[in-house]
């Protein structure tokens, strides 16, 4: 059975939690179509790719599904978005038509627990109490501050507007990569602002 064969994840996600709380427990092997569209432009393979090699293949729960949809759905999206309007294209380019909008680079988005154990296998330091083991934190790939430094004021932008907090947005570094750090919780969010967090 693929978790998936509703129109798109959301809608899948949110029958299959619909039968939990009536009461349908049955236990099974659900596949995951990792190339379902979790918002017009994310996957849930991206969400979810790892370099990492586990048994569990990085596999979410409903829960996480249901916070990277949001994820991607109500910040992402906006995000890329805005950036590509204030940032990448002509006044009179199309966000939709257009060839030269650039896409967000997801270097790593939910961590299961056994994804987090191999990393401190090898010598990372990852948070046990991390917002990628939610499925509500995502890593974004930066080409320099300077990109970074937009990605960010578009973030904090589009909370103002919307008037809802993140929970973290942290410009990270190693060596001579750069990336955005940014989770946003269901409730309680924090948000917190930090750069060059490691």
């Amino acid at each position: 059975m693929r978790l998936f064969e509703a129109a798109s994840a959301k809608d899948a996600c949110i029958d299959l939690a619909e039968s939990r709380q009536n009461c349908y427990v049955v236990k099974l092997k659900i596949m995951l179509d990792r190339k379902q569209l979790l918002s017009s432009h994310f996957t849930l393979e991206e969400m979810t790719k790892t370099n990492f090699k586990t048994e569990d293949n990085n596999e979410p729960p409903l829960e996480a599904i249901l916070n990277m949809i949001d994820l991607c759905d109500n910040w992402l999206e906006p995000l890329r978005e805005r950036y590509n309007r204030q940032y990448v294209l002509a006044p009179d380019e199309d966000y939709e038509t257009s060839k030269d909008v650039e896409p967000l680079v997801i270097n790593q988005g939910f961590r299961s627990y056994q994804v987090m154990l191999a990393m401190e296998q090898a010598g990372l330091k990852p948070s046990r109490t991390s917002n990628h083991m939610t499925g509500c934190a995502v890593d974004i790939r930066c080409m320099g501050v300077e990109h970074a430094v937009h990605l960010m004021d578009t973030v904090i932008r589009i909370a103002d507007q919307k008037k809802q907090d993140f929970d973290e947005l942290f410009l990270e570094k190693r060596g001579s990569v750069y990336w955005i750090h940014f989770a946003v919780r269901p409730k309680d969010n924090r948000r917190k602002i930090s750069f060059f967090m490691n």
